[in-house]
This record gives structure tokens, C-alpha cells and sequence, in this order.
């Protein structure tokens, strides 16, 4: 690859991190934790470039002259050197090809068009995985639910609830629920999502609860969920589909924090 390039590779992508770390587009990608060491990779890499670029154009404007030994002219008469000169047949393959440039357009795409949160195109090939908490394996069992009309709830506490907890502490409540749209398989379906990481947007799964009585808003578009839990019989299980009968959907931003 041509030095020239590689240096602007790295001035774009250091850029580029700057860019997404400096906002909350960052929170996107990877969890908030981890702001540091995006900003600190981004500067580094900014910074290797730039030394890179400098230090290719010095060298670039060196005098030929010091490089190279001066010739002595032949003397007047004495025959020419036979032989085809170094420029007219052969070709300079010191600075790499032209086409090296191309590997900067996904850069600069990138730099210039953030790519969005994961959204409802990944949680409908997501599973919709309930894990078993401790709380559902010993004596003491799950806390009481807090009190609250309705009670505010995030997708996870209402998922593990549903499916674990067999007091069913959810039966008559009403919660209140924020997520996005995503569209269900069969017409007319839908559900409300939020999407998990543990590190960064490439570990992340779907929590989705299916949502009656309400027609479905705009896929990827966030709302605020107001309903009861709707026993459906599949409980007790890690691929468990809880549902929820809706008296209310309020549509919101997107928030600042996209993953729960």
C-alpha cells in the first residue's frame, strides 16, 4: 500500500473515532464505559498519521542530489552507453498503485455518515433468549415488585418476571414499558424491543414482548408502552414469548442510551 494512503487511512479513522466519541453517537456502537479508550485510540491513531504524512512530505521534497552520485559526462567522441535509460522501458513500483485511494471511500463514508443503532432488521433475527436468574433457583426467591400504577418497567425486569417468577406478581398490574417497534412474522404482529450488548453493537441480542390490542406503530419508531401482562402458558422456558395487552402507546425520541 502507498505510504500516502496509509497515512490517511489512519488520519480518518482517528478522526473519525474523535468524531463519534466527542457525542453520544458512540453510545451506538459500544457501552458507555467504554468513552476512554475510544477517545484515546482515536487521538492515537489521529496523531500516528499526521506525524506519518509530515514525515512522507519531508522526505519527498529531499534534493534528489543527496541521494544520488553525481555523474561524470563522457568524453567528447567516446561512445554512448548502450542500453534502454531506467525511465523509457520500466515502471516505478517504489510508491504502490493509484488504486490504493479506493481503500479510503469506506473510511470517509464512515466518517461522514455515522451508521445508526442497531434496530428492528437485527432483533427480528435475534432469539428472544429469557436466561434463568439466581432468584428463580433458591429459597428466597424473587423481591416483591414495587409499588407504582402504572409501574415502570424495563424489558428485561418484565421478561424474567413473566417467565420465572411463578407468584406471577405481573397478573392484574399495569407497567409501563419503552422500546422501539419491531414487526412480527405473522400480519398485524408486533412487538416492543430493546437490543443488549455486553461490550459492543457485535454481541447484541434482541428482548422483545409481543403487544395486543393496539395497532402497530411505524417499524424502528420508540414508544412508551402502557398495558398488563397477558399470560400466554409459555413460562417457565429460555425461548418464552411474553405478551402484553396495551391500553396506551405514546410515541417518544429515541433515547440517549439506545441498549439496555
Amino acid at each position: 500500500m502507498r505510504r500516502d494512503v496509509q497515512a490517511v487511512l489512519l488520519i480518518l479513522i482517528g478522526g473519525a473515532l474523535l468524531r463519534i466519541s466527542l457525542t453520544d453517537m458512540y453510545l451506538r456502537y459500544v457501552k458507555d464505559g467504554l468513552r476512554p479508550a475510544l477517545l484515546a485510540a482515536g487521538a492515537i491513531l489521529l496523531a500516528v498519521g499526521l506525524i506519518s504524512a509530515v514525515r512522507d512530505g519531508i522526505q519527498r521534497r529531499a534534493p534528489e542530489s543527496a541521494a544520488e552520485p553525481a555523474h561524470a559526462h563522457p568524453a567528447e567522441g567516446a561512445d554512448e552507453p548502450v542500453g534502454e535509460p531506467a525511465e523509457a522501458g520500466g515502471h516505478d513500483h517504489s510508491t504502490g498503485p493509484r488504486a490504493a485511494w479506493l481503500l479510503c471511500l469506506p473510511v470517509l463514508a464512515l466518517f461522514l455518515i455515522a451508521p445508526p443503532a442497531l434496530g428492528s432488521y437485527t432483533a427480528a433475527r435475534s432469539d428472544n433468549v429469557v436466561a434463568k436468574p439466581a432468584a428463580a433457583s433458591n429459597d428466597a426467591g424473587f423481591p416483591p415488585l414495587p409499588a407504582g400504577d402504572p409501574l415502570p418497567m424495563s424489558l428485561a425486569d418484565f421478561l424474567i418476571r413473566s417467565v420465572w417468577d411463578t407468584t406471577a406478581p405481573l397478573k392484574d398490574r399495569n407497567v409501563q414499558l419503552t422500546g422501539f417497534v419491531t414487526p412480527g412474522k405473522a400480519p398485524g404482529t408486533w412487538y416492543i424491543t430493546r437490543m443488549v450488548i455486553s461490550c459492543c453493537a457485535a454481541d447484541a441480542f434482541a428482548r422483545k414482548i409481543e403487544v395486543h390490542g393496539v395497532a402497530a406503530p411505524p417499524t424502528d419508531s420508540w414508544v412508551t408502552v402502557t398495558g398488563r401482562w397477558l399470560p400466554n402458558g409459555q413460562t417457565q422456558a429460555d425461548d418464552a414469548m411474553p405478551a402484553l395487552t396495551a391500553t396506551a402507546v405514546v410515541p417518544i425520541p429515541a433515547p440517549r442510551e439506545p441498549y439496555e
